[in-house]
């Protein structure tokens, strides 16, 4: 997730990717400033991905994109660097009650609607506030439960554990929703400083859920707290703890 190197990203964006291919990651997810690029920004990006033999899943977008005005840009962008998923990063603004988390699921099913003919699907990213009970349900529950099953249910597993929820329990009672996983730690102890594979998220069951349930497709190591001289150090080491812990 580049969003863990953002401040470089945001000084040198193919110099940026260019490190977290060398690095040895295969995949990366852009955030929301990538909405902003022309079609020719767009082509440059997918060949140096093509170049660096790194693929773009998905991308992390704002609540309006997710609108007849928003999407059609953003179908764009993604098919011009090979992104065959549009994640909602949040659902904007504040949502008070249930009719609310109803309303954004409509606008992921009116993304679904619109992307499947083209061989994409909608998704929605979770934060701590999704598992934080609104007239007796959960947010998260609400959008899975009136969602089409192809909308993606992208989990970051950091703000699950934060919140108190169960991400195995989650994973195991959503099968193949759950097609990405933002693999972000967190502790009590440290918030969100620490580096992938060194806090409380229970790693083991979370893959093996993933992989036996929930239907995962790739990974995207997220690490969003430090100080910002040290983004593409961090990176570099939580894909080494990783590959320590994977091996």
């Amino acid at each position: 997730e580049l969003y863990t190197v953002r401040d470089a990203l945001k000084a040198d964006l193919m110099g940026t990717v260019r490190g977290v291919a060398k690095m040895g990651y295969q995949v990366v997810e852009f955030y929301s400033p990538y909405y902003d690029w022309t079609p020719q920004q767009a082509s440059d990006v997918k060949k140096l991905l093509d170049d660096l033999g790194v693929k773009a899943l998905s991308t992390h977008n704002s609540a309006t994109v997710f609108t007849p005005e928003g999407i059609q840009k953003a179908i764009d962008l993604n098919q011009a660097i090979g992104s065959k998923c549009i994640v909602m990063a949040s659902a904007g603004g504040k949502v008070a009650d249930a009719a609310g988390w109803k309303g954004v699921a409509d606008k992921l099913n009116f993304a679904a609607e619109k992307l499947a003919p083209l061989g994409m699907t909608a998704g929605f990213h979770n934060h701590a506030l999704e598992w934080k009970p609104v007239e007796g349900q959960r947010p998260m529950d609400i959008l899975a439960k009136n969602t089409k099953k192809e909308v993606a249910l992208q989990l970051d597993l950091g703000t699950c554990v934060e919140a108190g929820a169960d991400p195995v329990a989650w994973i195991n009672a959503n099968p193949g929703r759950i097609k990405s996983l933002h693999c972000k730690e967190w502790s009590k102890a440290k918030g969100y400083e620490l580096l992938f594979g060194e806090g409380e998220v229970p790693w083991a069951g979370v893959f093996k859920a993933a992989e036996s349930t929930g239907g995962v497709e790739f990974y995207l190591i997220e690490q969003e707290a430090g100080p910002s001289d040290q983004q593409m150090a961090r990176a570099e080491q939580c894909l080494a703890n990783w590959k320590k812990m994977r091996s």
